[in-house]
This record gives C-alpha cells, structure tokens and sequence, in this order.
C-alpha cells in the first residue's frame, strides 16, 4: 500500500492520473458522441482528432511559429508589469494617503477583464504588436501591485523593528528586510498575474487577428474545427504547467527553505 501510495506521488503516478482522464475523454466521445448521437462530432472531438490536429500544427510549423510569437509578447509584457507592479506596490505601501484611496481603485481596475483595455490599445498603439503588449502589461500589473503591498503591509513588526535597532534605513532595509519578508506574497501574485498575462495575451491575439496561438484558436472557430481549438487549450495549458513546474515552483520551494517554511 506504501508503494502503491508513493507511486501515485511520482511522476509515473501523474501520467497514470492524465492518461486516465484521456481515456475517460475517449469513453465519453465513444457514448455521448457515437452511441447515443447526443453531441455531434464537430462540437465534441476524440483524442485521436486533438492529437491528429496537433501534429498537423506542428508538422507545418503553424504551432511553433504561434507558440514563439505568444512567448516574446507575454516575456515583454509581463516584464513590464513586473517594474511597473513593483513602482506601484512600493508607493502606495509608503504613502497611507495613497493607500487608503488608490488601492480600492487598483482592486476595481483588477476586476476588469483584459478585453476592456482593448478599445484603448487600439487608439494609443493601433492594430500593432505594442498593442497587445500594452493589454499584456495593464493586465497583470495590478495583481503585482495588490501582492507587493499585501506582502509589506502584513510583514511581521519585530522584523522592523528589530532592523531598525541594527540600524538598517533606507533601501538597504528594504533590500535585505522587507523584500526578503514580503517574498512568499509576492511571488504567490506573481503566479496570479502570470495567469492574467496569459489571458490578456489571448484577448489581443484573438480580435488584432495577429499571429500567435490565440489567432490559430480563432482560426479553428472561423473554420468550425473544435479540435484545432481544444489543440491550442491543450497546448496553452502545458505551457502554464512548464513555467510553473520549471520557474514559479521551484522560487516557492527556494523561499519556503528561506523562511523555514518546508
């Protein structure tokens, strides 16, 4: 039972988990879509079209092309809400008057959904690549803010004080004190914001009719092929795993081990 428990923790254990879901998919297409009739099979695809479809886009190098352009645009983007997140968490962390009355604002702005900004980025930048990073950046930039000053504002007192007593001012306290502190909260917003550049990126690229991967998912609804779409999902989601696998994963760990936290 121990084996089997830890087989089930190991990466053996998670491709049995996904490869289940797979087979549960193929089950489902087989009743709802073949037996029953319930779903046609132009709204509901098997695996092995998904899978064909993906080939296809990877054969004529319409996914590596769209994969490439979506990665530098989200890179830039969210580098840019990165500085600006940070610029903005610092200051309303710093000023109480500013706390008090622009972070409400900053929640509000945090609620909107990527499209909004669309009409504005078309205005400022027209129908070129600044645009959608603009969308990109105003997108996630808020979730950095709320994160760097959630993180400051609930840092444990005797840090400060004890800091104080050392004699740590200025940037020097903030760079070996308070963003050391701060660091669980800020990287969990970090994640949250990544995932609102990834939705931002997909807003632009859907109605700039640019190319990336959400232009390839609205070609597949132009030509009524659900399964080029649930090809692009598929891929949009493995690179959401690989980047927090490979980098948001492992800062967590890092600052867990920091902390004391793991």
């Amino acid at each position: 039972m121990k084996k089997f428990k830890k087989f089930l923790k190991s990466a053996g254990g998670k491709l049995l988990f996904y490869a289940g879901l797979i087979l549960l998919w193929g089950i489902v297409f087989e009743i709802f879509v073949k037996g029953l009739g319930v779903w046609k099979a132009y709204t509901f695809p098997s695996p092995l079209t998904v899978w064909d479809t993906l080939l296809r886009l990877m054969q004529n190098n319409t996914l590596w092309i769209a994969i490439l352009a979506s990665m530098r645009r989200i890179l830039v983007g969210y580098a840019v809400s990165l500085a600006g997140g940070l610029l903005i968490g610092l200051v309303i962390s710093r000023v109480p008057y500013l706390n008090k009355n622009l972070k409400p604002l900053i929640l509000g702005f945090q609620t909107l959904p990527s499209i909004c900004w669309l009409p504005f980025a078309i205005l400022w930048f027209g129908l070129r690549e600044s645009s959608i990073i603009f969308i990109i950046a105003i997108g996630s930039t808020f979730a950095i803010a709320i994160a760097i000053e959630s993180g400051i504002s609930n840092i444990n007192p005797l840090y400060i004080k004890a800091a104080r007593t050392m004699g740590a001012k200025g940037v020097y306290k903030y760079v070996h004190v308070i963003f050391p502190a701060a660091l669980p909260s800020v990287v969990s917003g970090m994640k949250q914001s990544w995932s609102f550049a990834w939705r931002a990126l997909m807003a632009g690229e859907m109605l700039s009719a640019t190319v990336g991967l959400g232009q390839v998912l609205m070609m597949g609804r132009d030509l009524a092929d659900i399964s080029q779409v649930m090809a692009v999902m598929i891929v949009i989601v493995l690179i959401g795993l690989a980047v927090d696998k490979l980098v948001f994963s492992n800062i967590e760990s890092r600052v867990h081990e920091r902390w004391g936290l793991k």
